[in-house]
């Protein structure tokens, strides 16, 4: 649907004499599901001489229960945030928990798709709706930030950059009752890869004692990200207006949050979506410097693959690569880093990338490299919603500018890095003798389809498209296709 289309109707009552046209222009808040107000109530001014708000505590065991809020409503006032300022003092903390309904200044939950199972914990009995943690002990174990990308949103749109300092920045926020979340935490860890044992023992990877140990286990810091959206400027970027995107997004997911049709003036939205985790070996405090040899792989979530091993696709064996090649800038001195976001089967889920790998597999002539994409498409209306243009966000949050060795063939990921500023120097494909037989399909598609072939894949051709196939399954012997069957009207 274009964005200045019409919609249809509204209702806000069963009288469809009631029903109301909702405005797409930009910058026009959507009428339909807002009643009637009267003049806007004048905020009252709650600060202190400190310049923090008084919090306003929502009672968990009322009976009265808020389907919705509304800009103009009685007792709302949102803490003011100036996404974008570089001061986090002034640019505000993100307020999204449950203890300060009136107060909140951002649209949906904390911990993503989680805060489902914290409504279950509270359903059980099992977690008081009052709780607020203990975030005492919870600080980075190690400095990131700040950068001069943090203020500028069109590099940091998706995340709050000031996501991991809580205690920091608002811990006299904290002390005067108010319950902020961090969206960021960042800790240290031992990675114990099979792939990197083996990369010992044949003498690929050497141990130090420092970055990687003789057991094969390497030393990495590593950061959890939690998204945070800020509205215009994920509009801008899919070229669209805030209006649109909120629009489309209460109706693909079925009214899930209907402030963000009602409540206009924040513009902040915690989505239900899965985050990622920043992997870091070696010293991050080298990344902005651009004369220190940075390491990359932005990769995204592939279950079957990264964790049990399935052969279908290149993404295991890419993804452990990208591990050795990152330990191995790191023991020259450089930093390396791997970024994972949650985006299962081209953010398409994993059911429906399971539906597909049905559909090559039984399609006519067997699964094909010529046929890899539309398969897709053919399940899921598209090929993939990943959207690499809310992807450089973290790179950007690390202070990356430049870099030296990007493990990645893929040129939507390298355009969405470099249209953000970002110089990369090199590309480094998968070597072809990690590429599992059954990923020929993959691996031969996307490199015809425009994926960077680098020296190892040149000269795939149309012939070669037409000619690998995937291994059979034997589904048709094993299944039969359903039939179909109507109801009469």
């Amino acid at each position: 649907m274009e964005p200045n289309a019409t919609l249809p109707p509204v209702a806000t009552t069963t009288s469809k004499s009631s029903s109301m046209m909702m405005k797409r222009d930009a910058g026009e808040s959507i009428s339909g599901l807002s009643p009637i107000l009267g003049p806007k109530k004048t905020k009252t001014d709650h600060l202190e001489q400190d310049g923090i708000p008084v919090p306003e505590i929502t009672c968990s065991t009322t009976d009265h229960i808020a389907l919705t809020s509304h800009p103009d409503a009685f007792g709302v006032d949102p803490v003011p945030i100036s996404w974008g300022h570089p001061d986090p003092k002034i640019r505000g903390p993100v307020i999204c928990t449950v203890r300060h309904s009136s107060q909140r200044n951002a649209i949906g939950a904390h911990q993503g798709s989680y805060c489902v199972y914290t409504g279950l914990a509270v359903a059980a009995g099992k977690l008081d709706p009052e709780y607020i943690p203990n975030l005492r002990l919870t600080s980075p174990v190690l400095p990131i930030g700040p950068h001069p990308s943090w203020s500028d949103p069109r590099k940091m749109g998706t995340m709050d950059p000031f996501g991991h300092m809580i205690t920091d920045y608002y811990g006299d926020w904290l002390e005067k009752g108010w319950d902020i979340r961090p969206t960021i935490a960042v800790t240290k860890a031992h990675i114990d890869l099979p792939e990197c044992r083996e990369a010992v023992q044949k003498g690929r990877l050497k141990p130090d004692g420092k970055i990687l140990m003789p057991s094969g286990q390497s030393i990495v810091a590593k950061a959890a990200i939690e998204p945070v959206w800020y509205l215009p400027e994920v509009a801008r970027r899919f070229q669209t207006t805030e209006t649109n995107l909120r629009l489309s997004i209460f109706r693909m997911t079925n009214g899930m949050y209907p402030e963000l049709i009602t409540r206009p003036d924040i513009k902040v939205f915690l989505p239900p979506i899965g985050g990622l985790t920043i992997y870091m070996w070696g010293d991050p405090n080298t990344i902005p410097d651009e004369d220190i040899e940075l390491t990359c792989r932005v990769h995204d979530e592939c279950n079957g693959s990264d964790v049990f091993g399935s052969d279908i696709c290149t993404c295991r064996p890419y993804l452990t690569h990208a591990i050795e090649e990152c330990i191995t800038t790191a023991q020259r001195g450089g930093c390396g880093i791997v970024i994972y976001f949650r985006k299962e089967g081209r953010s398409l889920g994993e059911v429906t990338k399971y539906l597909v790998y049905n559909t090559r597999k039984r399609q006519e002539g067997g699964d094909s490299a010529e046929r890899y994409f539309s398969c897709t498409e053919q399940v899921a209306g598209v090929q993939d919603t990943r959207f690499q243009a809310l992807m450089p966000d973290p790179l950007h949050f690390l202070g990356v500018t430049k870099i030296h060795n990007f493990i990645s063939m893929s040129d939507m990921k390298y355009n969405a890095i470099v249209a953000t500023g970002i110089k990369i120097v090199n590309r480094v494909e998968i070597p072809p003798e990690m590429v599992p037989d059954d990923a020929q399909v993959e691996i031969t598609a996307k490199v015809y389809h425009g994926y960077n072939a680098g020296k190892a894949y040149q000269g795939i051709n149309e012939e070669d498209l037409k000619r690998t196939k995937g291994r059979e399954y034997g589904y048709k012997e094993a299944t039969a296709e359903p039939t179909q069957q109507h109801a009469e009207p």
